[in-house]
């Protein structure tokens, strides 16, 4: 298959799913299209490596648009309130010191969990998602959510305090 007939295929058969896939996943049928074109970019930029592999190409297209998105929903922008103003009275003696200590502690424990984790973890508590919702948008059962949940704190808990987690299993 040629580099522009594999392009075309691509377009074809699997544009529609990846915008699916990430549009549950962000809740925004825009924004997942601009995921999806940065996919197919990436796709092209990586053609020779697409034509000669053994796997499954559409495998490799959701695989990095789920990294797309999940490095989207990292960028502090995606945290931000697109709805009303916020104003911070600089003569409130109110700072942002607390914040800032707060992602120099978090960025390096988020760190050592699995994406998987670290995804449900961005959704319940930098999102302000329920379990319901987080579920719908990564594409898996809310039990899953949960024991990912429950799994990812558990983990976190350990490496923060390793004697809590040596008196939680016995």
């Amino acid at each position: 298959m040629s580099r522009p007939d594999l392009l075309g295929t691509i377009m074809r058969e699997h544009r529609d799913g990846l915008v699916s896939y990430a549009e549950k996943m962000l809740g925004d049928h825009g924004l997942a299209e601009d995921i999806v074109q940065e996919t197919i970019i990436r796709a092209w930029r990586n053609i020779d490596r697409l034509l000669g592999m053994e796997g499954s190409v559409r495998g490799w297209l959701f695989t990095v648009t789920r990294h797309l998105v999940i490095d989207w929903v990292r960028k502090p922008h995606a945290r931000r309130e697109v709805v009303g103003v916020t104003y911070n009275d600089p003569t409130s003696g109110t700072d942002d010191t607390e914040a800032v200590h707060d992602a120099l502690v978090a960025r390096p424990l988020l760190r050592r969990l699995t994406p998987e984790h670290r995804a449900v973890l961005v959704h319940i508590y930098l999102c302000d998602r329920s379990i319901q919702e987080t579920a719908g948008i990564l594409g898996v059962p809310a039990g899953t959510v949960k024991s990912r949940h429950h799994n990812a704190l558990r983990k976190l808990r350990s490496v923060v305090r390793p004697e809590a987690a040596l008196d939680s299993r016995g």
